[in-house]
């Protein structure tokens, strides 16, 4: 099954056992969402839905979000600049961590088996077991005026 199929199914279960209908603003919200690679804000979201619907308005946008999180096809973030922003969540079993550069606002994801070992083996010593984790490491470029992540950042808000 491809993640599509299996987010559309997840989001449609959601939608079932909540007792929600399936409105066209929430499906052209999916079928946007879906295709995100990255994390997205709630502007840059209601920017791509806009593009085929119109008249969703941001509190759709808003509402729609929070539901695609409860119904876990969705990761709510908050990565330091005062907005959440969203990510997919394609495999319900797929983890990663994130780095985010203070300097150019870039977020780099990572998956590392050694550091997930260190972080069970930190919870197992106090005696628990790990539910759920997340990694969040802020960092600053080495060299900002050489980062091209930063460049195309001031040259995009430039335009």
């Amino acid at each position: 099954m491809d993640a599509r199929t299996s987010m559309k199914q997840r989001w449609n279960a959601y939608l079932k056992e909540a007792g929600l209908k399936s409105t066209r603003q929430r499906r052209a919200l999916f079928d946007c969402f879906v295709d995100v690679e990255g994390h997205i804000s709630l502007d840059e979201m209601l920017s791509r839905v806009h593009v085929v619907f119109p008249g969703v308005g941001y509190a759709t946008v808003y509402r729609t979000m929070k539901l695609f999180v409860q119904a876990g096809i969705a990761d709510e973030r908050q990565f330091g600049d005062g907005q959440a922003r969203y990510e997919p969540i394609v495999d319900e079993h797929d983890h990663h961590d994130h780095i985010i550069c203070r300097t150019c606002g870039h977020i780099f994801e990572f998956e590392d088996d050694e550091i997930e070992r260190l972080q069970a083996a930190v919870v197992e010593a106090y005696g628990l077991r790990i539910v759920e984790h997340r990694l969040d490491i802020w960092a600053d470029c080495q060299s900002a005026e050489s980062c091209e992540h930063r460049r195309r950042r001031l040259t995009a808000a430039a335009s």
